[in-house]
């Protein structure tokens, strides 16, 4: 039965930007828009957004970016060849 007019189907529409991906010296990185969630080589890294709207890794906490991407980049020149610990889960 179709949707009366004026309303919306009950279906969610999922409009989520792509993936931003890319290989910065070696190092693949992908960071998804919506959340910002970075990953390099599939570990994430986490990022955080301040209170002026850049953002902060945990790999250089001392120096703000203006977007994820770029925290990622800056991350990856720090590293080098080293990989990213994997994440311990967090309890609750």
């Amino acid at each position: 039965m179709p949707a009366a007019p004026g309303r919306r189907s009950a279906r969610p529409r999922s409009p989520r930007a792509p993936l931003t991906e890319e290989t910065y010296r070696g190092r693949h990185i992908s960071v998804d828009p919506v959340s910002a969630a970075v990953r390099i080589d599939g570990r994430p890294l986490h990022v955080m957004r301040r209170a002026d709207g850049s953002y902060l890794s945990a790999v250089n906490h001392f120096q703000s970016y203006d977007t994820p991407l770029e925290a990622a980049r800056a991350a990856v020149d720090e590293l080098g060849t080293t990989q990213l610990a994997l994440a311990a889960p967090h309890h609750g």
